[in-house]
């Protein structure tokens, strides 16, 4: 007997909320850029921006069986955000030369929209690839 595969609305929720969490930190940084935030921060804001926003189309936009590589980068995406936020809040030096704090601008929605999308990356990450074992075993 083969593994049954998710069901297609679980798959199909995991790839829309995934990519709005995507979207959504990289809009974040997009604003942050737009409201003041120069130099190289400026710079990693705007990649960060742009690496979202093809994440978070790429995640709604992609056929199946690419779904799992897509949700695998964006979640590689998001966690890497996180940690570079995490970074800046705790270093003693800050990253790139900024040490926020829990009072600069939409930090903290930041750490939570980062921290959920993480939480469901690797959940819409686990159904894709449950998704894509099964539609590569030989069904009976």
């Amino acid at each position: 007997m083969s593994p049954a595969g998710p069901h297609p609305r679980t798959l199909t929720v995991a790839r829309i909320v995934g990519a709005l969490l995507v979207l959504a930190a990289g809009g974040i940084h997009l604003f942050l850029v737009l409201t003041g935030a120069g130099g190289l921060l400026g710079v990693t804001f705007v990649l960060n921006f742009i690496a979202g926003l093809v994440l978070g189309v790429g995640m709604l936009v992609a056929p199946r069986r690419f779904l799992l590589a897509v949700t695998v980068l964006a979640l590689l995406f998001m966690v890497a955000s996180l940690v570079a936020l995490a970074l800046a809040l705790t270093l003693t030096v800050g990253l790139l030369g900024v040490q926020p704090g829990w009072d600069y601008p939409l930090i903290r929605e930041t750490a939570i929209i980062e921290s959920i999308g993480v939480v469901v990356l690797v959940a819409a990450t686990v159904i894709a690839w449950r998704d894509r074992r099964a539609g590569l075993t030989p069904r009976r």
